[in-house]
């Protein structure tokens, strides 16, 4: 559970690391985009805007930031590398699919351990479940005789006061008589 949950943490810096990269890259094509000034890469293809000297940084302040913009998307891009390795390789589709590829000679010895733990853990499941069937047929069994004693116990109760109501009153049935 622990192992499992150390996963989850890795997972979920993974997340972080990656929105993390995501916005760096963001605020990167940004600042190219918007400090940047226009330059002729064709000589068929002319200038046709100029940006405000205020807009753009001088070719030597855009290099550094450039430099700097590079040096965090790889130390960032190196960070999320670092916890993708860290990730437990993911088990192959056979071995999720079927616990007998797991138990067969091909499986790493962890795995077989693992798997004949889980057959073993499924037989008392079944085990405990033949048992709680049993247990709740049981339970009905005496639920119905302890409703059908208490259905003739009160039978006889009735029974037994009708009777003693008769025989106080005479036999004819009107009780305020018999007083």
């Amino acid at each position: 559970m622990l192992q499992e949950l150390s996963h989850m943490d890795r997972i979920t810096q993974l997340q972080d690391e990656i929105q993390q990269l995501l916005m760096i890259m963001s605020t990167s094509i940004a600042y190219l985009t918007s400090r940047a000034n226009f330059i002729q890469v064709s000589p068929q293809i002319p200038i046709t805007k100029q940006r405000n000297p205020e807009k753009y940084d001088t070719p030597e302040v855009f290099e550094a930031n450039k430099k700097e913009l590079v040096t965090d998307l790889i130390r960032k891009a190196k960070q999320v590398e670092y916890l993708i390795n860290s990730l437990p390789e993911p088990e192959p589709e056979e071995i999720q699919v079927s616990i007998s590829f797991v138990t067969s000679a091909k499986a790493p010895p962890s795995l077989c351990v693992d798997a004949q733990r889980l057959q073993r853990l499924e037989e008392e499941m079944q085990l405990a479940n033949v048992d709680y069937i049993q247990a709740v047929n049981r339970l009905k069994t005496l639920h119905a005789q302890v409703s059908e004693l208490l259905r003739s116990m009160l039978t006889e109760v009735d029974e037994r006061l009708v009777d003693g109501a008769h025989i106080s009153n005479g036999g004819n049935g009107d009780a305020s008589m018999a007083l």
